[in-house]
């Protein structure tokens, strides 16, 4: 879950509301390189909004990846290869028109015949693979230690400690934020009627002259949402979603009674219990909207006139539905990767993660065989606000086995997320952040993309920062497919841009290199200049 939005809510003073193989030979340009100190002021028009993180740091003051520029200057009308980008999430709505044509086919199956035509150990995957089943809703792993009472005592005890510190808040805030959404979408719809208008501002709520002490309230209310900087209906909205939220926490996510791989049919802590799953990663609910928004960010399709453009274009999605409402499976996380590999993914795409991990070395094992198979692994940094270095504050999967111990992989990369306001706010407040454990932020905040039902919306967490990095990832396997995953990981660490200012963290104040390994955001035109030179044998990594 992203936690952004629930810091969101705490921000409307929730309190006070209630009493073709391609040579470097294009490639001509110098890198970009960024020196001035100055925040940006004016702020971003919608559809600057709407597609923030494509903009350039250099002519926009937008921390964004120079997507467009990339296009404009760079790439314009050259074609790179075929490239498969493999997105272990919730399902996809495969039929979403932003979508539809740039989903991954698997060539030898047929689709709907009941049999497995290619002989891979997967029936009917046409495009990809389900292994939730038809279950959607999950607890946290530490409640399903609990219940199935797996590990150790000093397990059970963290899982306890981790039970106790969430559920109580769970319960209180669930009630709370239905009492607020209540309150202010009645005093919006009052206010609305008696000013005789839909949308309504800051200035007529001071010209209203309230009616009762009840209307004095309302208004009252409102104006410090407004004065906040957000709109009602997006107040409302975020409210809603937050109920949402803790509506999952409390039936699922935390209820210790509460089984959700009971429609799979398998043991999910049996790794030899298979086959499970079924060949449609196509979404359940309405609500499985989280697979739907990355894929859009990685590769939606470009200059179609319809909703967003992906970072990356020549690509082909693979949906592996294996992240469910709640924490995923080690098994179905190591089988989802495996899958990828051996079916021609040459960057997946992970956002998710976890505290707690019990079958952990099943995805450090996959782990090693796509880096075998040279698959890049882009894993998003969570959305906890905390310092992963700090050994407290463990993330599964990661590429380590243990505080300063070496990595076990060369194609790791992990991503933390940034807002789209340059300057010391510039680190999303939710993003996990540590110098040896993030590798590079990138636009994480506010992020358009796709949603079910061909739809459009703004999301946020590092879930929406590692697609963007993905598709940066895959734009370089496309031009230069020559350079491995170890080698694409080290062009865009390297390529990112570095900015000279120092960034809020919680109540401290420090620089991207004391927060990330390269110390850099995310650029997709540096790293095809760099990648050009790379595989021409004019730089080294």
């Amino acid at each position: 879950m992203n936690k952004s939005l629930i810091k969101s809510i705490a921000v409307l003073g929730i309190g006070g509301m209630v009493s073709g193989c391609s040579t470097s030979a294009w490639i001509t340009a110098d890198s970009l390189s960024y020196q001035s100190t100055s925040p940006r002021i004016s702020e971003l028009s919608e559809a600057q909004s709407q597609r923030w993180g494509h903009l350039d740091l250099v002519r926009d003051t937008v921390p964004g990846m120079s997507v467009n520029r990339a296009y404009e200057e760079l790439i314009k009308k050259k074609k790179g290869q075929p490239v498969i980008v493999a997105v272990i999430d919730s399902g996809i709505d495969l039929y979403h028109e932003d979508l539809k044509d740039i989903l991954w086919v698997n060539p030898e199956e047929k689709p709907g015949d009941g049999i497995d035509n290619d002989g891979n150990g997967y029936v009917d995957d046409v495009h990809g693979y389900n292994f939730l089943g038809e279950s959607y809703h999950e607890q946290l792993e530490f409640a399903r230690i609990l219940r199935l009472k797996l590990g150790d005592e000093a397990l059970q005890q963290k899982a306890q400690e981790e039970l106790q510190a969430k559920l109580p808040e769970a319960k209180a805030a669930l009630p709370q934020l239905q009492q607020i959404e209540q309150f202010v979408n009645q005093a919006h719809q009052n206010i609305q009627k008696k000013l005789g208008k839909a949308y309504y501002s800051l200035d007529d709520l001071e010209q209203y002259r309230p009616q009762s002490p009840q209307e004095e309230q309302q208004v009252g209310i409102l104006s410090q949402v407004i004065g906040m900087g957000q709109d009602i209906p997006s107040a409302l909205s975020d409210l809603q979603d937050g109920i949402k939220y803790y509506q999952s926490q409390v039936n699922y996510n935390l209820n210790l009674d509460f089984d959700g791989r009971k429609p799979v049919g398998d043991n999910p802590y049996d790794y030899a219990d298979t086959p499970y799953g079924n060949g449609n990663p196509n979404i359940r609910n309405g609500e499985e909207s989280h697979g739907t928004h990355v894929a859009g960010i990685i590769a939606a399709v470009r200059n179609n006139k319809k909703g967003v453009n992906g970072v990356a274009q020549s690509v082909k999605i693979m949906s592996l539905r294996a992240v469910p409402d709640g924490d995923e499976y080690d098994k179905d996380i190591a089988y989802a990767i495996r899958y990828a590999a051996d079916n021609g993914a040459k960057v997946i795409n992970a956002s998710f993660g976890k505290k707690f991990s019990p079958n952990s070395e099943w995805v450090y094992d996959a782990l090693k065989y796509a880096a075998s198979k040279d698959v890049l692994f882009v894993h998003a940094a969570g959305n906890d606000g905390n310092n992963l270095d700090d050994p407290e504050n463990p993330n599964f999967p990661n590429d380590h086995l243990g505080k300063n111990a070496p990595e076990i992989v060369d194609n790791y990369l992990t991503v933390g997320a940034l807002s789209p306001v340059y300057g010391s706010n510039m680190i999303a407040s939710f993003s996990n952040y540590g110098k040896e454990n993030v590798d590079i932020f990138a636009p994480g905040d506010q992020i358009y993309s796709t949603m079910p039902g061909s739809e459009y919306d703004f999301q946020g967490g590092t879930s929406m920062a590692a697609p963007a990095v993905a598709g940066i990832a895959a734009m370089i396997r496309s031009y230069y497919p020559q350079l491995t995953a170890a080698d694409v990981k080290k062009v865009i660490m390297e390529s990112g841009l570095a900015v000279p200012i120092r960034v809020k963290v919680g109540e401290e104040e420090k620089t991207l290199d004391q927060l990330s390994k390269s110390g850099k955001i995310a650029n997709l035109y540096n790293a095809l200049i760099l990648a050009g030179k790379v595989a021409a044998g004019q730089d080294s990594l």
